[in-house]
């Protein structure tokens, strides 16, 4: 059978695009009163491309792409690169299988309540010592390895790298063409983030970065199709700068360059509080909420773009109290003693820790205290002794 190349229209593209229009990227929503989108093309000069919603649509296939090169990039560059950098992975005891234990690890990966530990105990035949002892190791089995982490976050330093070089040129330059690319690979970027979230490894701020993710994709496709571009280059910028600092210093950290990493993470920390705490809000907000007025009046839209910044903006602040907290741990520790974004496996593995060093210390102990008992006991029978010898010729 013959399969027809069916083409398109010019009529029936100009009616899809309407529908589209009507009922997605409607003008009275998204742009100031009295503007179109028909104004927005004539407002661009001849020869150079103006922003048209669908020109967004080409961000889904880049974004498969996207997952494409990433897997291959962490097999064919970053696994070397680990290899190289001096990456160790912990050797991790695989547990005994228990049935019983396997089902409600699977059912609800958690720390056990004393309830659950009573009912686990009369199934399972073991002391809750032990169902504890199991359960850790078996989180601690699941954990992502150190060669993982770092396979992740060489691929974001590279891209983040690469998308702030861009970004800054693209900028300064103002060439059309430039910031439209740029756009669609910062968009097709954190859509792919965004498929991938439920394999990626999992952080203490797994809610907040889906949040971010979604609200980072909106905001780039509103600010391109209502021709902010310009303001929204600025926003990705500010973005930019201190994320590929932050992967680098991760990258840095499962390596256990530890003097390299600190000196990252100072510099990381200054750029993020600068950017994210005095030049996001104080020159992207302030004119996106007051000075934009003084242009045109409130909108929908106007109330969509500054929500976005806004909720940005909150979680800027939540990041910026996690990395205070890492800033006091630096000052008056002398180094980062981790993550405090770490996945959240991270947190039994440090019970288990804790538990292991109190043993130790508990041990040490005890060690000291008998010895400490036996000198109290030998210093005992020598002055009783030599209480004796002194005894003895005076009875002769």
């Amino acid at each position: 059978m013959r399969r027809r190349n069916r083409q398109w229209s010019p009529e029936a593209e100009s009616r899809l695009e309407e529908l589209i229009n009507q009922w997605i990227w409607r003008q009275d929503f998204w742009l100031p009163p009295g503007v179109t989108w028909k104004d927005i093309a004539e407002r661009t000069s001849d020869g150079s491309r103006h922003p048209v919603p669908r020109d967004l649509l080409i961000s889904l296939p880049l974004a498969l792409g996207f997952i494409a090169l990433r897997f291959v990039f962490e097999r064919v560059v970053a696994l070397p690169l680990s290899r190289w950098f001096g990456v160790c992975d912990r050797v991790r005891v695989r547990v005994t299988p228990v049935p019983k234990l396997e089902a409600f690890y699977l059912q609800k990966n958690k720390q056990p309540s004393q309830n659950d530990l009573v009912v686990l105990e009369k199934h399972c035949g073991l002391t809750q010592r032990q169902i504890q002892t199991w359960l850790r190791q078996r989180r601690n089995q699941d954990r992502p390895s150190n060669t993982r982490k770092f396979c992740e976050a060489s691929w974001r330093f590279v891209f983040y790298l690469i998308a702030f070089l861009a970004g800054l040129i693209s900028l300064i330059n103002g060439v059309a063409e430039a910031q439209y690319w740029y756009y669609i690979m910062e968009l097709s970027f954190y859509l792919s983030l965004l498929l991938c979230v439920s394999v990626d490894i999992k952080r203490k701020d797994f809610k907040e970065q889906i949040i971010h993710h979604i609200a980072t994709i909106l905001l780039i496709a509103f600010s391109y199709c209502a021709n902010y571009v310009r303001a929204g280059t600025l926003v990705m910028l500010v973005h930019d700068s201190s994320d590929f600092l932050l992967e680098s210093a991760k990258m840095f950290n499962y390596a256990g360059w530890r003097k390299t990493c600190d000196a990252l993470f100072v510099v990381f920390a200054a750029v993020f509080l600068v950017t994210r705490l005095v030049v996001f809000p104080c020159r992207v907000i302030y004119t996106a909420v007051v000075d934009s007025l003084d242009v045109f009046p409130p909108y929908p839209g106007y109330y969509f773009l500054n929500g976005l910044l806004l909720v940005l903006q909150a979680l800027h602040i939540f990041w910026a109290w996690l990395i205070l907290r890492m800033v006091h741990k630096f000052v008056f520790l002398g180094k980062v003693e981790r993550d405090e974004r770490s996945d959240e496996e991270s947190e039994a593995d440090e019970v288990g820790e804790e538990e292991c060093s109190w043993e130790q210390k508990k041990g040490a102990l005890n060690s000291k205290f008998v010895s400490l008992a036996n000198n109290c006991v030998l210093n005992n029978l020598t002055n009783q002794r030599r209480k004796m010898n002194s005894r003895t010729p005076k009875a002769r």
